[in-house]
């Protein structure tokens, strides 16, 4: 039977003179006290730190527009552009609208290619997102620490952004394609674990909704950025992303605060205290340095055999292993959709610039409901969304063209569940495990996610014939997806926890 713990404090004892036993706050309940109130320093080092998920927002769907189809018109009479096919007709009869370079389809001659060709380029874009997530999922846990390796991924990633417009071909492009995902795979990461690591219990929930609307923010902007520019190179829109990306990765080098329970996990309780008590009012300040002082330091991982530490720690433990695969599994169905809908919105035979506007409206409801389920148990509410979202996929494919204002709504209502579900998911992982593997974790729950989304550009290309091939396939995976749950604990109001030791105190509590 699941017990409530969130006003649980973990302590140390220790003995003390007469055989009494005197009771010491333990890191986590000084922490939890320091970062009790939130003012306006906090709360602006928490959009500062969101920021960044309006840039990796961006290049996440930028496909959209740079590997779409583009209209085509006839030059000659003998052609008709609604009736003929492309690929029969000879070059001469027929030209591009807009400029030749406006999409990589037109640039690089890819009108008659396969689906394997067409979505080469996203689908690298994931598996670089996959592998970075892998080889750089333990530095943030390690040696670099979550604000260093949030900035290096964001700098790098807008560096290879602003070098893919040198691309001559389809198979450079897709290389730096790679890169740009490599180097994002950690943003999302680094963005909601040190988002979550700066406050107290009650305030994560609305750090967290500020991390949602910044990339929803992102997400608008692009289709505004790529109708001012429409009569544009697919070029255009990779520099207006990527220069204001790397003016921010500069203010926030200068800015950002690093994870106070980071510092703490890594011996360096001084720097530790000093920001905890740049956030605390004077006397909530004093009051915290003297409870940290008395409480044991933690132990330092310094050593670089020590990078991937975390990744044997999550496994040695069976109930963690377990807790793994689940919120994997779990993740790669929820990521699908809510990764998959926006890309396949080219197979809705609808304005694409209105249509991505549309998608991108929807979240904004979502973080609204989201913000309002702070309370709700997790599990619930996760299961409800995704069952909405897979059966509303389903729907689109019964609907099917014919009745094209339908199936847009449905569509649209399939993606509100999706990322409601999926707000709450990036929730529920932060609070499943410990500081010391939690952005470990994060980061291979995210590359499941992400092994699901490589496939996500060949199901829309094949899904250009037949739905069954995308919003079957999407609806299917996420309401399978679910039976996880099952296998995975309730954490609503349970304060975060330090160590595997304390988090396996708290399971051992919940069974």
């Amino acid at each position: 039977m699941y017990l409530e713990i969130s006003s649980l404090s973990l302590c140390i004892h220790v003995q003390c003179r007469g055989s009494q036993e005197k009771l010491i706050p333990s890191w986590d309940e000084a922490i939890e006290n320091g970062l009790r109130e939130l003012g306006w320093s906090g709360m602006a080092q928490c959009i500062l730190v969101s920021i960044a998920m309006c840039f990796d927002a961006q290049q996440s769907f930028m496909a959209i527009y740079s590997d779409d189809y583009p209209t085509w018109h006839c030059t000659e009479t003998a052609c008709t552009s609604s009736r003929s096919d492309i690929c029969k007709l000879p070059k001469s009869s027929w030209a591009w609208d807009g400029p030749s370079s406006k999409t990589i389809i037109s640039q690089f001659g890819l009108e008659c290619a396969g689906s394997f060709i067409t979505g080469l380029p996203q689908s690298s874009f994931f598996a670089g997102c996959l592998i970075g997530s892998f080889l750089l999922a333990s530095l943030a846990d390690t040696s670099l620490g979550r604000k260093n390796l949030l900035l290096l991924s964001c700098l790098s990633m807008s560096i290879s952004s602003i070098f893919i417009v040198f691309s001559t071909n389809v198979w450079i492009y897709s290389a730096f394609k790679f890169l740009i995902g490599f180097w994002r795979s950690s943003i999302g990461t680094c963005v909601l674990v040190l988002l979550t690591e700066k406050v107290s219990t009650e305030w994560r929930f609305t750090v967290g909704i500020v991390e949602y609307f910044c990339f929803t923010l992102g997400y608008m902007i692009l289709p505004g950025i790529a109708y001012i520019n429409k009569n544009s190179s697919w070029k255009t829109l990779y520099v207006w992303t990527s220069i204001p990306a790397i003016f921010y990765s500069i203010i926030a080098y200068l800015f950002v605060t690093e994870s106070p329970r980071w510092l703490l996990m890594q011996g360096r309780e001084q720097e530790a205290m000093a920001m905890l008590n740049g956030v605390s009012s004077v006397e909530n300040g004093a009051n915290l340095t003297a409870s940290l002082l008395k409480v044991p330091a933690a132990k330092q991982k310094s050593s670089i055999f020590q990078l991937y530490s975390s990744i044997a720690e999550l496994f040695e433990r069976s109930w963690a292993l377990k807790r793994m695969v689940a919120i994997m599994v779990l993740g790669l169905g929820i990521g699908m959709v809510y990764f998959g809908m926006p890309l396949a919105v080219g197979n809705l035979g609808f304005d694409i610039y209105l249509a991505v506007v549309l998608n991108a409206l929807m979240e904004i409801p979502s973080c609204v409901v989201t913000y309002f389920l702070e309370n709700y148990r997790r599990k619930p509410s996760i299961l409800a969304f995704s069952v909405a979202s897979g059966i509303c996929c389903v729907l689109c494919v019964v609907v099917g063209s014919g009745q094209q204002v339908a199936k847009v709504g449905i569509s649209l209502v399939a993606f509100f569940s999706a990322v409601t579900a999926y707000n709450v998911f990036l929730i529920y992982i932060i609070e499943l495990f410990p500081t010391s593997v939690r952005n470990t974790t994060t980061s291979l729950v995210r590359q499941a996610t992400v092994f699901g989304n490589i496939f996500i550009p060949f199901l829309i290309s094949a899904g250009r014939k037949n739905d069954i091939f995308s919003y079957g396939v999407f609806g299917v995976v996420i309401i399978s997806s679910c039976l996880t749950l099952v296998c995975l604990p309730e954490t609503t109001g349970i304060a975060l926890c330090d160590t595997m030791d304390q988090q396996e105190k708290k399971h051992s509590l919940s069974v």
